[in-house]
């Protein structure tokens, strides 16, 4: 399978997960209209911060094609990032919304919809050629936001360091090399937040961090 945007990005056809490719082809046939494809990275190249999570949510980025449009995790990210200032114009739930990001980029580590929302290792594994490469095309690259274990996992693993040097918790900040810094979040699920795990000021105060330590 040919990745394109050197590297970055998974074909539209990509086979390289039979399960994910399976179920992209059953959504393909129950829900025509969708994106139903490896859902690509929002953002310029040249931003100096990247938000990495987990997959595109069936409903959500599956549904629409850009990462966080169209479920809740999107309302409250999206919303805070107009908040602070990093993002511009209104977000309308769809791409066609007019939405900019200003400095800023996000993706996820595995860009197919996985069944359940639950990807495998060897899914999250395999997909990670496009998360490191996606990090290694940011030249201006200063912190990146893991938005929740896994894809605080897979931005080490992209990074070839290990996970015991930097274990993940809710607001902890990794130096990790060449000036790059990795700021740990829970995800902004709904299920995170209608449990406590995570409030919207807890979310806010972790994405505010990276904005300034990313200048």
């Amino acid at each position: 399978m040919t990745p394109t945007n050197a590297g970055c990005e998974p074909d539209t056809e990509c086979e390289l997960c039979p399960r994910l490719t399976a179920f992209r082809r059953d959504n393909r046939a129950a829900f025509p209209s969708w994106h139903n494809a490896p859902v690509a990275s929002f953002g310029v190249a040249s931003a100096r911060l990247l938000i990495v999570g987990l997959a595109p949510g069936l409903k959500g980025a599956n549904r629409t094609g850009r990462p966080f449009t169209g479920d809740y995790a999107g309302d409250l990210l999206y919303a805070t990032l107009l908040e602070l200032g990093m993002a511009d114009g209104a977000y309308g739930a769809a791409p066609t919304d007019g939405l900019q990001l200003v400095d800023c980029r996000i993706t996820n580590a595995v860009r197919c919809v996985p069944p359940a929302n639950k990807p495998t290792h060897p899914e999250i594994a395999t997909c990670r050629v496009f998360l490191a490469a996606t990090i290694a095309s940011m030249a201006e690259l200063k912190v990146v936001v893991a938005l929740g274990r896994i894809a605080h996992d897979s931005v080490l693993a992209s990074l070839g360091l290990r996970r015991s040097a930097n274990p993940f918790a809710h607001g902890r900040v990794h130096e990790l090399r060449d000036g790059l810094a990795l700021h740990d979040s829970y995800h902004c699920s709904r299920y995170n937040t209608n449990t406590g795990v995570l409030t919207t000021t807890m979310f806010r105060d972790v994405i505010a961090a990276a904005k300034i330590a990313a200048g």
